[in-house]
């Protein structure tokens, strides 16, 4: 075990992905797979424990973006932010929002724009309250830098821009 050349085997949900030129992208993959699942049970359980049970994460992460500085959203720009492809799936969500008085629905010129109510506003800043209590406190205190989570971000955010390239590539080839 000790030896030079050894190597623990990659963790991977794929090993025929991972028998070719990059079994560390096949790491990524699975650890994005299972993280993705994580944060989804997050949002949707933190929000519950925030007082409003029931939201599905894309309906948690639209809620925080309409929230983001406290400025109205274009449904564009929601679409845009969260990098969703489906109008229709936003508008869906914006809907539940709304009649669960989180957000409202108004118009500039032709544009229709979302923002948070007060109700929408208080539940951001209760699920705010138990991120830090229940997650930045154990990230914090297993030792992750700050430094070094803005730096796992950016490479995230980089291998987004290959995924999105690699899809468009592969529904020119379909």
């Amino acid at each position: 075990m000790g030896s030079e050349g050894s190597r623990a085997r990659p963790v991977v949900s794929s090993e025929h992905l991972a028998a070719g030129g990059s079994p560390a992208l096949s790491e990524i993959e699975y650890g994005m797979i299972v993280a993705g699942h994580a944060f989804s049970r997050w949002m949707s359980r933190g929000m519950a424990a925030a007082g409003v049970p029931g939201m599905q994460p894309t309906e948690v992460m639209i809620l925080h973006t309409v929230r983001h500085r406290g400025r109205p959203k274009r449904f564009a720009d929601i679409c845009l932010v969260l990098g969703m492809e489906d109008m229709h799936v936003v508008t869906y969500a914006v809907r539940k929002l709304e009649k669960a008085g989180l957000v409202q629905v108004g118009r500039q010129g032709k544009e229709k724009l979302v923002s948070a109510t007060k109700k929408g506003v208080e539940a951001c800043a209760r699920y705010a309250e138990l991120r830090e209590q229940l997650l930045v406190s154990g990230t914090a205190s297993a030792g992750y830098a700050e430094k070094s989570l803005s730096e796992i971000a950016a490479v995230l955010r980089a291998l987004s821009g290959y995924y999105d390239q690699a899809a468009r590539a592969a529904a020119a080839l379909a």
